[in-house]
């Protein structure tokens, strides 16, 4: 597997460090693009852990975390004689989830519930007591599965809507600030350690001149930064002349590019 690179700040450093004491997830908040997700990647691959994903959409409930229970592949086989005995074994037709596969294992791992903020207002709320105890119930079958040991989570939002006072009381909260160019330079750097000095500073200063126009729809975000020098690294482009080259990797709609037209 290829080596993820990532740079944790001293105070993001400390958060986590701050979650595996207590035990309690660890709430990330940032704009898009900030290394979020990453995250939870990074620290699996630093501590040779394993990783369980949960990507949550607007219909996910909190019970796909924990396991799922397809009642209609067992109907399906219940019609024919040579599926009646895995029909027999209601626990043929359960599959758990990324809390639920955690829970357990016999080892320390990772588990990533990421833009929880997509789901509706009750889905954190559905997550308390699990998170709390470490521990769920499969309704269909009566079998506790509670967690050995106390899995690293990591909870990301993109702050789309607010999340309840209790399920923010327990977790830790950690803001990623948008990197500014000294912190960018030393991820570029983790990117590229031979890039030009003279192209980063340039493509730095245009990048962050983009950023700062009040009436972007949509900003670049870092992993944007990255595929732009990406480009412009194998096309050997300078950056000393108008207009910005390979724009496309940066801005992502029509009227920012008008925007920028006339306000770099």
């Amino acid at each position: 597997m290829k080596k993820i690179q990532y740079i944790i700040s001293p105070e993001l450093r400390e958060a986590i460090k701050v979650a595996e004491i207590t035990g309690r997830p660890l709430l990330l908040r940032g704009e898009p693009g900030t290394g979020k997700t990453l995250l939870a990647h990074a620290i699996a691959q630093e501590k040779n852990l394993p990783l369980f994903e949960w990507h949550v959409k607007s219909y996910s409930k909190a019970l796909d975390g924990l396991y799922t229970y397809d009642a209609i592949a067992r109907l399906n086989d219940s019609r024919f004689s040579e599926n009646l005995e895995k029909v027999k074994n209601i626990e043929n037709y359960i599959d758990l989830g990324a809390l639920g596969k955690a829970f357990s294992l016999d080892g320390p791992s990772i588990v990533l519930i990421d833009e929880i903020d997509k789901a509706d207002l009750e889905f954190p709320n559905d997550l308390l007591l699990e998170l709390d105890q470490m521990e769920f119930v499969i309704v269909e079958t009566g079998k506790k599965i509670k967690a050995k040991y106390r899995p690293l989570t990591i909870i990301t939002s993109n702050n789309e809507k607010e999340l309840p006072d209790a399920f923010l009381r327990r977790c830790i909260f950690h803001y990623i600030s948008f990197p500014d160019p000294e912190f960018m330079k030393e991820i570029v750097y983790t990117h590229f350690p031979d890039i030009d000095n003279q192209l980063l500073e340039n493509a730095l200063e245009i990048f962050y001149k983009i950023r700062n126009i009040s009436d972007l729809k949509k900003k670049p975000t870092t992993s944007e930064f990255i595929d732009w020098l990406q480009v412009l690294i194998i096309e050997k482009q300078k950056l000393t002349n108008k207009p910005i080259p390979f724009v496309g990797a940066l801005i992502k709609n029509e009227e920012d590019l008008k925007n920028i037209s006339y306000k770099i």
